[in-house]
């Protein structure tokens, strides 16, 4: 999970060049936001390839598995299709850390016990997140991508996410999660 982004007229930390400046709010105030993004991103490894889910809800444990099985019905079942088993590697706190029981009973009924798959969940120690390569191969390429341009709406905010590329091939998808109210 990505910090949660405002989203309106806010300053974004970064340089653009443009002809006209863009007019942004002085201060950030959630009260001035059109609303607070989610993003949650899975790194495939073996392919280079990101897929970011934004929510519009708080860092629950419900919407970290829904991401996750979003991508599987998307991506990970027609790139791995004699996967029998994932494996996750998360950071050790928040809505997928080692603690909450509603992380392990959600991925117990949505990956395995619905989509049949064996799942092992690797916690990175606390404070070894940096080493993490969602945060350092993902995530700080799409803020680099959107230094400097406020992010007005979501929409925005997931152009941006779904162009970001790198010259070492990366790709990244990016879609929205609204969920939390109805169970996919």
């Amino acid at each position: 999970m990505k910090k949660k982004e405002l989203i309106g007229e806010f300053k974004q930390a970064g340089k653009t060049w443009v002809q006209e400046p863009i007019r942004v709010n002085a201060h950030d105030f959630l009260t001035q936001a059109v609303g607070r993004a989610a993003p949650y991103g899975i790194y495939d490894l073996q392919r280079n390839e990101g897929a970011v889910y934004v929510g519009q809800s708080a860092d629950t444990p419900e919407f970290a598995v829904a991401a996750i099985t979003r991508w599987w019905q998307e991506h990970g079942r027609f790139k791995y299709p004699t996967a029998t088993e994932i494996l996750i590697l998360v950071d050790a706190g928040g809505s997928n850390g080692h603690r909450p029981r509603l992380w392990k009973s959600e991925l117990q009924e949505r990956l395995c016990d619905q989509l049949g798959l064996t799942v092992t969940v690797c916690h990175y120690p606390t404070g070894c997140s940096k080493w993490n390569p969602i945060e350092h191969r993902l995530f700080s390429e799409i803020s680099q991508n959107w230094a400097g341009q406020p992010l007005c709406t979501f929409e925005t905010m997931l152009r941006f996410i779904s162009s970001t590329a790198t010259k070492t091939g990366l790709k990244v998808t990016a879609s929205d999660l609204l969920l939390l109210s109805s169970r996919q």
